[in-house]
């Protein structure tokens, strides 16, 4: 049976499948196909047909989506009620009052997750020991129940101040709405995320309940159409932590997916680091739309801890420090008030998409200037024809004001979207104290390998690796994801005065909990692994740094040596440290894994056709590309005729099924015996 990876993109939609057989072969289906923005579902299906996939073949589908990120941003979902604590009515929208642009008299807020009229509150209030300070107004509540029953709403988010200690107080206020509303759906703040600095959990709370009624009839519609075409395979969802969950898990938890689609290219850079011990590499992902960078760091993608969707709203789960940029091959060039020449954010996306795509579209992008300069197959690896005579028209309608010739202003649209990109790359190493120079850069995406050599120059990284399933990487890394859960408790306490059996019941109960969880998307204990780790501070931080933390029961020595670690996680972090500063654990973590079957790096590579060949040339034809204003007749080598060993000179197009790999003149490729393409300079990339 099939393990099929589909990720669902603003401009294509693609798809990896893969089965191991008996006899140790591997079969291996891609596709890549444009995505139906009217309803992505409908592209899913196109995907599986384009790949000559039969829905019964399929045991198991994986799915990366970013419906819910795109929901959110758009404010395009059916508005849930707040009910909170009286007095915190406005916390939304109050923030942490801070200012965006300091200087800026004009600034405006983004427009909150819930509009006031839509926000109530009641009278309740627990201490932050968990002491009840106020009950619970029953008679009010009720009130409330009955309002928000007028108002036709099903979706309901309850967050009441310190309820990250005790829920019982929106434990009881959903009772009351259940009885006005019986088929309400209902997030408790004290349930989606139980951490201290109630902004934070508030917005993490609305993001759930908004997303109620997004995720969960898409994902209804997708199971219902596989069923109807023949399919009875479990449909997991990548989530925005590297892992993956049920369908049916995820429409309970849909907060937990604003990142799901690049997260699957973080578990591809994984599964890369792991095959070639490749321990430091960053992750870069170009599609049509945007660019998403990720350090990896021992076969792993970092996680942040808080991720802001806009200005002062953070959504405070675990997730993959994963930056995004509106920068891709749709991405539109334009002028600005100052006459400087600008790319992106804006996309054409896949309607119109770009000018040369024949659809409508007229204003430059990316894909028009790769096109412009040779760069890219005409065909675009067979699937339609592109219009060279739009995209250059496209150009021109900027190029002329700007007093450029065609050919100039694409490689200035090209330059600049490489250094926006590179931007991205110094926000994960840098920003974070990492050094560029020690990465690999990992280039996935349709327009990964067009861009790679131009973006990995100007971020300073010397080494660049291009997969043989790079166009399809997202997709192919949802297909060698775990299972993953990550659950949290806010336990603030200064190590000197910790109890360890208290610190550890915490734990034994978080794992409990998260085993419940892997056991309803079908894990066995068998196959469950759990990690603890703790956010700890020095006290009087206001930020915190997760630290490790042994498993089984914990002594005294056990809180010290996690001290210790703490210590040395912040010199990591931040790189200072001091141990004559008392220490506090802040929040409790446990992560759960449940092992599933993955591929086998032989074979795949198998089944990619990698390896030694025939004598057969990889040299399929010659194009006319140009670089740095000059013209070169260059050789177009065919990816799946390439051996390992061989060595390619730039400059060179190399052409995969589901991307392009531009070599400058002065690039060096070679190919492992996975088929990867290595990149570097002559002397290294400068």
């Amino acid at each position: 049976m099939l393990r099929v990876g589909i990720d669902v993109g603003g401009t294509f939609t693609d798809l990896f499948a893969w089965d191991a057989r008996a006899d140790g072969s591997a079969r291996v289906r891609t596709a890549k196909v444009l995505t139906t923005p009217a309803d992505p579902a409908i592209g899913v299906m196109n995907a599986l047909s384009a790949a000559g996939i039969a829905p019964a073949e399929i045991g198991t589908i994986i799915h990366g989506t970013t419906i819910g990120t795109n929901a959110l941003i758009e404010r395009k979902y059916p508005e849930p009620v707040m009910v909170t604590t009286a007095g915190f009515r406005d916390t939304l929208e109050i923030g942490r009052q801070r200012r965006r642009h300091l200087y800026d008299p004009y600034q405006v807020k983004s427009r909150p997750l819930i509009s006031r009229r839509n926000r109530l509150t009641v009278s309740e209030k627990l201490g932050s020991d968990g002491t009840t300070v106020k009950p619970l107004d029953r008679d009010e509540a009720r009130r409330v129940a009955e309002h928000i029953a007028s108002l036709g709403t099903k979706n309901v988010a309850i967050a009441f101040i310190n309820s990250y200690v005790d829920g019982r107080h929106e434990r009881e206020m959903r009772e009351i709405v259940l009885e006005a509303i019986p088929d309400a759906r209902i997030a408790l703040s004290s349930e989606t995320r139980p951490k201290i600095r109630e902004l934070g959990r508030f917005v993490t709370t609305a993001i759930r309940a908004a997303l109620f009624p997004v995720v969960g009839d898409y994902l209804t519609r997708l199971e219902g159409l596989l069923a109807a075409a023949g399919s009875n395979a479990p449909l997991f969802i990548v989530k925005s932590n590297g892992g993956m969950m049920r369908s049916a898990t995820a429409k309970e938890r849909p907060e937990e997916l604003i990142e799901s689609g690049p997260a699957g290219g973080v578990a591809a850079g994984s599964f890369l680091s792991n095959l070639l011990d490749t321990k430091s590499m960053i992750i870069t992902d170009v599609g049509g739309t945007s660019f998403e960078a990720c350090l990896m760091e021992n076969g792993r993608g970092l996680v942040i801890d808080e991720y802001e969707l806009e200005w002062e709203m953070p959504l405070i789960t675990p997730m993959l420090d994963i930056r995004s940029i509106g920068a891709g091959g749709g991405s539109i060039a334009w002028i600005d008030q100052g006459g400087s020449l600008r790319v992106g954010p804006q996309s054409a996306g896949a309607d119109p998409g770009p000018a040369c795509y024949g659809r409508g579209g007229t204003r430059p992008t990316v894909t028009d200037a790769n096109l412009v300069l040779g760069r890219l197959n005409t065909t675009l690896s067979g699937k339609f024809q592109l219009d060279y005579e739009a995209a250059a028209a496209a150009i021109r309608t900027i190029a002329e004001p700007l007093g450029l010739s065609i050919l100039d202003c694409a490689e200035g649209i090209i330059e600049i979207v490489c250094e926006n990109m590179a931007g991205a790359i110094r926000m994960v190493s840098t920003d974070r104290g990492r050094d560029p120079r020690d990465q690999t850069l990992v280039a996935f995406g349709g327009a990964g390998g067009l861009h790679a050599y131009t973006v990995a120059r100007a971020a300073g990284i010397n080494r660049i690796l291009i997969p043989p399933f790079a166009g399809v990487a997202c997709a192919f890394g949802a297909t060698t994801m775990e299972v993953r859960h990550d659950l949290e408790a806010t336990l603030y306490a200064p190590v000197e005065n910790l109890d360890p059996n208290a610190l550890t019941h915490s734990f034994t109960k978080l794992e409990q909990e998260c085993c419940h969880l892997l056991e309803k998307d079908g894990i066995t204990p068998e196959q469950i692994t759990l990690e603890r780790s703790a956010l700890m501070r020095y006290i009087g931080q206001s930020y915190e740094v997760a630290t490790p933390v042994p498993g089984g029961n914990l002594d005294t020595a056990a809180v010290a040596e996690i001290a210790a670690a703490f210590h040395r996680e912040h010199k990591r972090e931040y790189g200072v440290s001091s141990e004559s500063f008392p220490v506090a654990f802040v929040t409790l973590r446990v992560t759960g894994y449940g092992q599933i079957t993955k591929p086998e790096a032989g074979d795949l590579a198998a089944a990619l056709g990698q390896g030694d060949r025939n004598e057969t040339p990889s040299v399929k034809e010659r194009r006319r590309v140009y670089f740095s204003g000059q013209k070169y007749e260059v050789d177009v080598h065919d990816a799946a005729r390439l051996n390992t060993g061989q060595r390619i000179h730039g400059p060179a197009i190399i052409e995969q099924p589901d991307s392009e790999v531009v070599l400058p003149p002065d690039a060096f490729a070679q190919i492992d015996q996975y088929g990867n393409i290595i990149i570097t300079g002559e002397e290294g990339v400068r």
